[in-house]
């Protein structure tokens, strides 16, 4: 049976990957983002531009067996430097705008009988890292959402997210503009390299999959070791 799944934030970096991966499996795919990027539509490739810090009404299937929501920030600033206007921003996009999406997404998983949601938090939220308060908060706010919602809505929809380290996608470009920052930031991950949207995707794939069927409220750190190791 062909699946259904929606993915906020699948015009570039991870999201792009993942709508790949789910593609290749025959999947019915309903993509969302702010603009449509490389993304070609089909019978099987549906596209919807939103901005998810305004209001907006999706398209939806009767049915959905999946929703991967990618869209994060990275606005790393000394504590003292950050303004209201920044904190409201990040706490938009990334805790929100989900928050938005899984209320509008809310029966057609319940109606699959058995669907997944995956959201995106930090390594930063579970371990100190300077410069993150804003963000590390928002999406410290993703996994208080993740528990909850897993509580909740099971046993029909399994709710986990992913908490990546520096992954090498076009929203950590100025983390990663030359060759020397490349190799610092990798250097501080004892694998020592940069994630890669493809690591994500992987990860993402897993926990949409049935081979994550008995996995539900969990935080999955994909960091290079950056969280447990030294």
């Amino acid at each position: 049976m062909s699946k259904n799944y929606l993915i906020i934030g699948a015009s570039s970096g991870i999201g792009e990957v993942i709508a790949d991966k789910l593609k290749e499996t025959g999947a019915t795919l309903y993509l969302a983002s702010r603009t449509q990027g490389n993304i070609q539509t089909s019978d099987k490739v549906n596209f919807q531009e939103i901005d998810i810090t305004k209001d907006f009404e999706l398209d939806l299937p009767d049915e959905l067996h999946g929703v991967v929501y990618c869209p994060g920030t990275i606005n790393l600033k000394p504590f003292n430097r950050l303004k209201e206007e920044d904190f409201l921003n990040d706490f938009k996009i990334n805790h929100l705008g989900a928050v938005k999406v899984l209320q509008q997404a809310f029966k057609p998983l319940k109606k699959s009988g058995s669907a997944s949601v995956v959201l995106f938090s930090t390594v930063a939220v579970q371990t100190g890292l300077s410069f993150h308060a804003s963000v590390a908060s928002a999406k410290g706010a993703i996994e208080g959402l993740t528990r909850s919602l897993a509580c909740e809505l099971a046993p029909k929809v399994r709710v986990n997210a992913i908490a990546p380290s520096l992954t090498d996608t076009p929203m950590a470009e100025n983390l990663l503009s030359s060759d020397d920052k490349r190799e610092a930031n990798a250097k501080r991950h004892p694998l020592k390299k940069l994630g890669t949207p493809e690591d994500m995707a992987n990860a993402a794939h897993y926990l949409l999959s049935d081979d994550s069927g008995w996995v539900s409220g969990q935080i999955l750190k994909v960091d290079g070791g950056l969280s447990t190791l030294r």
